[in-house]
């Protein structure tokens, strides 16, 4: 009888370490912040010091093209979170802040995450930043993005503006009818780069 009580507490202490070692492989749920949630997203991490630590281990999406990761996202996961039309207009913009896109996420509804382009579509890959506290978390959390962005059957159209500060020259950045264009234009109407420091 003791050794049957001793087997069936040592089933269930198995039983309680292997659920807790899946339970920390589970595949993380990412979900976009929409545009009008940006501020939500600001104030609930406002405490966060953002790190790029733990995020920097190449995976496949690091070796693609930005304009491709920028159609795969917006498959995955539709319009960006922020473009440079959200920032370019705001208190304190600088030319060398000029972004093409933001996407933030909230993994499992409690960890803060962001990627952006690096150059616009002169680039590979994405930047990444996420919450210094999670640090270790963050290899398979990019993983699984990884993942999920590579597994993308159809690529969407998107269209989007970028200036770079180093050429000095706006780009309408685009995926549409099946090609990438980055042409170059004149200052969109309504996107002004001040190049006044005070």
């Amino acid at each position: 009888m003791r050794l049957l009580r001793q087997m069936a507490a040592v089933a269930v202490l198995f039983f309680i370490l292997t659920s807790s070692a899946l339970a920390q492989f589970n595949e993380p749920e990412i979900q976009k912040v929409p545009h009008d949630e940006r501020q939500q997203f600001l104030n609930r991490f406002e405490e966060i010091k953002w790190t790029g630590q733990g995020l920097y281990q190449e995976t496949t999406i690091d070796k693609q093209k930005t304009p491709e990761v920028r159609a795969r996202l917006q498959a995955e996961y539709g319009d960006p979170t922020q473009t440079l039309e959200d920032l370019i207009n705001s208190d304190n913009f600088r030319p060398a802040e000029a972004i093409q896109f933001e996407y933030w996420f909230t993994v499992d509804d409690s960890i803060p995450m962001m990627v952006l382009d690096i150059d616009g579509p002169f680039g590979n890959g994405l930047v990444y930043g996420g919450a210094s506290r999670y640090i270790d978390l963050m290899p398979q959390i990019k993983r699984t993005l990884s993942q999920k962005l590579m597994s993308v059957d159809s690529l969407s159209p998107f269209q989007d503006y970028f200036y770079s500060p180093e050429r000095e020259q706006w780009f309408d950045v685009r995926y549409q009818n099946g090609e990438f264009v980055t042409k170059e234009i004149d200052s969109p109407e309504g996107m002004t780069i001040n190049f006044r420091y005070q």
